[in-house]
């Protein structure tokens, strides 16, 4: 298990990345959260097996038609045992 910070820049905000990555994140089994940040970024805790948090990032960097994503930072957190992925407002 590992459990992630990232924070996306770019064009993210309007163009239905959150609702892109709790899909991604429901279908590969990552649980944890997604919301806007002020300046028009994303940000996400992301939890679950080393490999699926991996294709769940790989996915986010190109995110959904319309995004387009100019950057990535990652931070690792200690396990949150989050028991689902949400939206968070």
């Amino acid at each position: 298990m590992i459990c992630v910070r990232i924070r996306v820049s770019g064009r993210v905000q309007g163009v239905g990345f959150r609702y892109f990555t709790q899909m991604n994140a429901e279908l590969l089994g990552i649980k944890g959260w997604v919301r806007n940040i002020p300046g028009g970024g994303v940000e996400a805790v992301l939890e679950g097996e080393r490999q699926k948090v991996g294709e769940l990032l790989n996915l986010m960097k190109s995110g959904p038609s319309g995004a387009l994503v100019s950057g990535m930072e990652l931070s690792e957190l200690e396990a949150k045992n989050f028991e689902e992925f949400k939206i968070s407002y």
